[in-house]
């Protein structure tokens, strides 16, 4: 059912037609994505699960099939780099590994057009954004730990975007930066100066910056979605005369 779910909403980005959904747009605007590239026009209806595919180019819409199964093994090598830093035993990583490329799940969520494998990569990116960043604690506001630190934000940001559920890494990154600066503020050798640098830079990479792109997700969602669709009617009368084809298409709405 999730397939024939999510592969309509590709069809409406290719097609360009208005719709609401419970999840935020950016899983969804990848897959459109992966579909418009790999050469599908967006006319399958996915009127119900098991429905043939027949003439139409459905491989780039089950995730571009390479791409999705590259989300996996990024996943595990996220994973495995991180168990490595984490426990400096590269049996345990190597194994954590093994058990991810050959887990069932995994290897199915690969094979359909769902949002599950995309926000794997995501979750993963972002725990190893953060390991990895508080592993250069020791030289901070270097090239590397600004690094980690904003692609930590980046990935807050792609977790969010493709299924509320990356609250939970949202959650343990922000309490794991709260712990980072209490253990900095009981630092006495630490200017007040300096740990203000710290903060700033917190708010900026981990606030700020997934905040501005989580905004522009949904500035590109609205953008690409100007024709008339299925979800005219959960917005505004204002709204709906901005989109090709409805009845209220360029009329005067007052406030």
């Amino acid at each position: 059912w999730d397939e024939t779910h999510f592969g309509k909403m590709g069809s409406y980005y290719i097609n360009r037609t208005f719709f609401f959904d419970v999840h935020p747009p950016l899983g969804k605007m990848l897959i459109g994505l992966a579909g418009y590239l790999s050469g599908y026009d967006g006319t399958f209806p996915f009127q119900k699960p098991g429905d043939r595919y027949e003439q139409h180019n459905y491989v780039g819409m089950r995730g571009v099939r390479l791409c999705r199964l590259l989300s996996n093994w990024l996943a595990v090598l996220c994973l495995s780099v991180q168990l490595l830093e984490l426990s400096k035993s590269l049996p345990a990583a190597l194994l954590t590994a093994f058990i991810l490329i050959f887990d069932t799940g995994c290897i199915t969520l690969s094979q359909y057009i769902l949002l599950d494998p995309i926000l794997m990569f995501f979750l993963m990116g972002a725990v190893l954004s953060m390991v990895k960043c508080n592993s250069c604690a020791d030289r901070p506001f270097s090239a590397s730990w600004w690094f980690w630190l904003s692609l930590t934000g980046v990935s807050l940001a792609g977790a969010m975007g493709v299924k509320f559920v990356g609250l939970f890494v949202v959650l343990l990154v922000g309490l794991n930066t709260i712990y980072d600066l209490w253990d900095l503020l009981g630092n006495l050798s630490l200017s007040l100066v300096m740990f203000g640098k710290h903060l700033l830079a917190r708010v900026l990479c981990l606030i700020v910056l997934p905040l501005a792109l989580y905004t522009a997700m949904f500035a590109v969602h609205f953008a690409v979605l100007n024709r008339s669709g299925t979800g005219d009617g959960f917005f505004s009368s204002a709204f709906q005369s901005q989109l090709i084809g409805n009845n209220l298409h360029n009329v005067s709405v007052p406030e």
